[in-house]
């Protein structure tokens, strides 16, 4: 799983070769969500204050996000991505 961005405890990632639409994963102790980069729609189970995280990071970083997409579907590496702060 490439890690893209680290932030509060929360992992950032995305798969190569992953299924559309795009989007990323985000791990936080035993909870893992999937995140829709157009609509910030979840799949998944996440503490509220962790999801409100990943969804601000969402809506600052949704340009980066689509480029590293375009990145993994062509097998090229991923962008980190800066974390909140």
């Amino acid at each position: 799983m490439p890690e893209i961005s680290r932030f509060f405890g929360i992992i950032i990632a995305m798969y190569y070769d992953d299924h559309a639409p795009p989007h990323f994963h985000a791990k936080y102790g035993e909870y893992e969500i999937t995140v829709s980069i157009a609509d910030g729609a979840v799949v998944g189970n996440f503490p509220a204050r962790a999801k409100g995280l990943v969804i601000e990071w969402l809506h600052r970083h949704k340009d980066d996000l689509s480029a590293n997409w375009v990145r993994a579907e062509n097998h090229q590496p991923l962008q980190r991505i800066s974390p909140l702060e």
